[in-house]
């Protein structure tokens, strides 16, 4: 299935509402859930038994667990729209950079684990509370989680588009599972050398994998649309986070961008970066300070350098 279809973008109805009418999900769950006795659902492919134990990386096991679900209103403004995008952050993640912004859900796994049925209830709740989307955050390594939790929403009402708002360090596996059924995808594509993805985040095939998969999202869910009122209902959103002393890692992913995704691609260039988590440390120097004025003004000339013509 894929959402280039142009009667589906035409529609604008969510694609898991035709996955799920077509009998979909129970093949996808059944194959996540086997999966998940010898994980390999993220490029870490820890191989362990989730049902037993915890992921290496992820600190995960047979359940999701949540942090916190609330309407947010500081994304993209084509996601927040009027009433906040829905969003779920999932405790704990699979990429674990030393200066992650939200350190404390994705480096101490807080939260509570939560059944399908109390996750759907969750979604239910952000939909009847005006959200826009149903916004899943550092999802990667609760895919099977999600799809589980997904058809009792929808028999519940669920009809607002899903985001996967992820680091980009997914599996072929998962994106395959999600195909047909995830609306917008949301990658931050940090990293474009294989020495900052070693550094940061100790994950050398984090570029590779990155690229691979931003194919992939825009083969499923191609441009972004917008509604007559500017919200998001389809598509790709890529953001970027510039980071001090990487203009060239920024620069080579907006050419990618522009020249291997398309030009119309929405892109978020973000500037909000601060030291977090590690980077206090003297083993990380170059990353203690926040963005420069010129560094910010400079990423916002090499996005319009390349081509690329539309921003969040």
């Amino acid at each position: 299935m894929n959402l280039s279809d142009k009667s589906h973008k035409s529609s604008l109805k969510p694609l898991y509402l035709t996955a799920y009418k077509q009998g979909i999900f129970k093949q996808r769950i059944q194959k996540g859930k086997e999966l998940l006795k010898n994980c390999s659902l993220c490029p870490r492919s820890c191989e362990i038994d989730r049902y037993q134990e915890p992921g290496t990386v992820c600190k995960t096991g047979r359940l999701a667990r949540v942090s916190s679900c609330f309407p947010h209103l500081g994304e993209e403004s084509c996601l927040t729209g009027f009433r906040g995008s829905g969003t779920i952050f999932f405790g704990s993640c699979n990429l674990r950079c030393v200066f992650c912004q939200n350190w404390d859900i994705s480096h101490t796994n807080t939260g509570k684990e939560v059944s399908p049925e109390e996750l759907a209830f969750k979604m239910i709740h952000l939909q009847d509370i005006g959200c826009h989307n149903i916004n899943f955050v550092t999802p990667s390594h609760v895919v099977v989680q999600i799809l589980e939790a997904l058809p009792i929403a929808i028999e519940m009402g669920l009809r607002v588009p899903l985001v996967y708002n992820t680091s980009i360090y997914d599996s072929n596996t998962s994106l395959a599972l999600l195909n047909g059924i995830v609306d917008i995808y949301m990658p931050d594509f940090k990293f474009w050398s294989k020495t900052s993805a070693k550094r940061y985040s100790n994950a050398p095939d984090y570029p590779e994998i990155a690229r691979r998969n931003l194919k992939l999202m825009h083969q499923q869910v191609g441009d972004l649309v917008l509604d007559e009122h500017g919200i998001a209902k389809c598509g790709l959103l890529v953001r970027h986070l510039v980071m001090p002393e990487h203009m060239d890692d920024t620069r080579q992913i907006l050419y990618f961008l522009a020249k291997e995704i398309s030009q119309d691609t929405m892109v978020n260039v973000m500037f909000q970066y601060r030291p977090e988590g590690k980077v206090s440390r003297k083993s990380y120097p170059e990353l203690n300070r926040f963005l420069t004025r010129s560094e910010r003004v400079r990423a916002t000339e090499l996005a319009k350098e390349v081509g690329l013509t539309r921003f969040a």
